[in-house]
């Protein structure tokens, strides 16, 4: 340290910096201290001592060269005259190596182009010596402030300019079209998503009015959003528009030449207007967010809600609101409508024969043509299975639902192709007419469905509209259902037996179990009376289990009288048939009332062994290594099939009594009959005719091959008491025939 910084006490230099420097907090200001005069840079350390400066002193413009060069300064007090070179040449220094300290020039010179030089280098002030004590502090703390002050204004600008930057970033690059218009509807701002969504460029878009990216369609709704100028609470509202697009490549989305659902979010701007004292409209801010893929997943959710996958066809919910609706219009103009209920004929017999797969097939190619048969206006909806509903409003008179119906029925009987299988089938239809039949919902479709039952019940393949008296008989299927239940219970059934004869010797060698219901009220049922209702309502397992029981029970009886070996055949349910235990609960029952096997025989239709081949090998089968044998009946009236009878244990086939009644002339020519004993005699297979009647029938099958058989002509189906003593008589007698 030279001797004039060393009579400055407190001066900090580059190389020994004070006690109290060190001390000195760090948002102080730092102030350099120019003098080749001892005594005036020590004067004037001392003045600005104590005053929350951090100081240091040089006597020559090297130290002050140097100090600038290491150290930053917020001041400096600098003398122009120095002994190595002048002020304005430190000011040059400065300058030239953008050092941003302030500058105040102490100078005893009094030419003004001294101040002209200091100034024009950008000094903050000129101060001539001698100068006051409060003159030097007052222009220090001046300049220190305004040196602040323009430090913070560069640091807002600076953190303006990056918010701005950060904000253009974020809008350029947000998935949405973000835009501001005037008062006037014409676009002052929209960022670059514009072009990418739309293929339109910002640019052309500037000081266009809104309408130009505006559906047609939907313009007046935009001109009501743009139009409300509310700015409370409620100034925010949302408005789906379709924006033009002109983009035909883009990579992410698709436009087209297609139209696009956009989502407006619009807000109200204001500005104040200082002469009126109050606001003053300047335009709207909106974010215009892509919605189309949502809007089409909508679409599709909306669809399936409403519609059946398969047949695309209204659901019966979209059904009940579109009813719902024709039945209002029909009230408002007191009109009359239609409602079908259609039930297909025979499609559970496609379907358990071919599979679901064609099934499914066959519903969808029904569905086509019940559509070309409506008018515009009608709605065909699935209820489900195969169940179709379908609405006719503004019906003129009854004959334009039965023209309909016609209809129907006319293009469901042309045969259906469902892969080189021809198939064939009918349809039940059900009429209720508003407001004669109902005039609710519910009402007219129970109706309807009432309407459709008469028809199933007197031979399917037709149309009726619904009666009052239908209800009656409705009612009487309801208790029917209720009244089997408890049938059960109070041990109401019976087991009835007709037996089969073999007319060679007149002997009677079996016979066929028959269910009878000994109803309270009604009095003795046949089978075909209630077993409908028992395949319905899922009462035919425990009905199935009880006959066998029944069935085995009454062998028992037979046999602990000492009675010959005869063998009784029962009727088993396909359901039956499917149900897993099957097979268990027919050796329990064997066991229980210790039954020979070989004296059970069971019939099966040829569904059964169609619809799911395999479960039902595994079934019969069993029921062989049992020793319970297996009997095809009805055969000739399904999907016959030759192959199924290599495949599966049968040992009986059953001419189905359709053919026998064909039976008029004993010398007639009776083909089917003919093939059908052929393929037994050909199989080894018993042969057994149903429903014998007469003697030509008897005399013709007898001459034919087949000499077992059951039928009126013998045997009606008779009770165990009455079984039991045909048997007997025969053993007293060498023969005995009943008729």
């Amino acid at each position: 340290m030279n001797a004039n910084t060393a009579s400055a006490p407190g001066a900090t230099h580059l190389g020994a910096p004070s006690l109290a420097a060190q001390f000195e907090p760090e948002d102080w200001p730092r102030i350099l201290l120019v003098d080749d005069e001892p005594r005036l840079l020590s004067s004037v350390y001392e003045l600005l001592k104590g005053r929350h400066y951090r100081l240091a002193t040089a006597t020559c413009g090297r130290e002050a060269l140097t100090e600038l060069s290491n150290l930053e300064f917020d001041l400096i007090l600098l003398d122009l005259r120095l002994p190595d070179m002048s002020g304005h040449e430190i000011m040059d220094f400065i300058n030239a190596n953008g050092i941003g300290s302030d500058v105040i020039v102490m100078s005893g010179d009094v030419g003004i182009e001294a101040a002209i030089g200091a100034l024009k280098r950008g000094a903050y002030d000129y101060l001539r010596k001698p100068y006051s004590r409060e003159e030097l502090l007052k222009t220090v703390e001046n300049a220190l402030q305004k040196r602040k002050l323009a430090l913070e204004n560069k640091r807002i600008a600076l953190a303006l300019e990056n918010s701005e930057k950060m904000y253009r970033y974020l809008v350029d690059s947000s998935p949405d079209i973000i835009y501001m218009l005037n008062h006037e509807g014409r676009f002052t701002f929209v960022n670059d998503r514009v072009q990418q969504l739309l293929g339109i460029g910002r640019q052309e878009l500037i000081g266009e009015h809104y309408s130009v990216l505006v559906h047609d369609e939907d313009g007046e709704r935009a001109r009501y959003a743009f139009s409300e100028r509310r700015f409370d609470e409620r100034a925010t509202r949302n408005v789906e528009l379709r924006l033009k697009s002109l983009s035909g490549n883009g990579s992410d989305r698709i436009f087209n030449n297609t139209l696009m659902a956009i989502s407006l979010n619009a807000n109200g701007m204001r500005g104040l207007d200082q002469k009126a004292k109050k606001n003053e409209f300047l335009g709207t801010y909106g974010v215009a967010r892509d919605i189309t893929e949502r809007k089409r997943a909508e679409e599709v959710i909306y669809h399936q809600a409403y519609h059946d996958i398969l047949t695309d066809l209204p659901n019966r919910m979209l059904f009940k609101d579109r009813l719902g609706l024709a039945v209002i219009q029909a009230k408002r103009k007191l009109s009359e409508l239609a409602v079908m209920f259609i039930d297909l004929d025979r499609f559970k017999l496609v379907n358990d024969t071919l599979g679901h797969v064609k099934g499914d097939e066959l519903l969808q190619q029904v569905a086509l043509r019940l559509k070309d048969c409506l008018r515009r206006g009608d709605t065909l909806a699935r209820q489900g299975g195969d169940e179709f509903t379908i609405v006719l409003p503004e019906l003129r008179d009854r004959q334009d639902a039965k023209a309909i119906a016609d209809k129907f029925l006319e293009s469901l009987y042309r045969p259906f192709d469902l892969d080189g299988h021809e198939v064939h089938i009918s349809a039940s239809i059900g009429i209720a007419i508003y407001p004669d039949d109902g005039e609710t919902i519910d009402e007219l479709l129970r109706h309807s469905d009432i309407a459709m039952y008469q028809v199933k019940a007197l031979g399917k393949n037709g149309h009726s509209f619904y009666d009052k008296s239908m209800m009656d008989v409705s009612h009487q299927k309801i208790e029917l259902e209720h009244s089997l239940r408890k049938a059960l219970e109070q041990n109401e059934l019976e087991m009835y037996y007709q037996p089969q004869v073999d007319v060679a010797t007149g002997k009677i060698v079996g016979a066929e179990g028959l269910m009878r219901w000994n109803h309270p009220q009604r009095g003795l049922l046949a089978a075909g009376e209630f077993l409908p209702f028992a395949e319905d309502n899922g009462l035919m397992l425990p009905i199935s289990d009880w006959m066998l029981g029944a069935l085995c029970r009454d062998l028992q009886e037979w046999n602990m009288a000492g009675g010959e070996a005869i063998r009784l055949s029962l009727n088993l349910s396909p359901q039956y048939l499917d149900r897993g235990d099957f097979f268990e609960k027919m050796r329990g029952v064997l066991t229980e009332y210790g039954i020979n096997p070989a004296q059970i025989e069971v019939e099966i239709t040829e569904n059964v062994c169609i619809r799911n081949p395999q479960y039902a090998i595994e079934q019969l089968n069993k029921l062989g290594q049992l020793g319970v044998s297996v009997a095809i009946d009805d055969f000739g009236t399904g999907y016959s099939s030759l192959s199924y009878l290599h495949r599966f244990p049968i040992h009986t086939i059953k001419i189905d009594q359709s053919f026998v009644k064909e039976i008029e002339n004993e010398n007639g020519h009776f083909p089917v009959i003919l093939a059908i004993i052929s393929i037994a005699r050909g199989l080894g297979l018993n042969l057994i005719a149903e429903g014998v009647e007469t003697e030509v029938q008897a005399r013709y099958l007898q001459a034919s091959g087949c000499t077992i058989m059951q039928g009126y002509l013998y045997y009606r189906a008779i009770s165990l008491r009455h079984f039991i003593g045909a048997l007997e008589a025969q053993r007293s007698t060498s023969l005995h025939i009943c008729h």
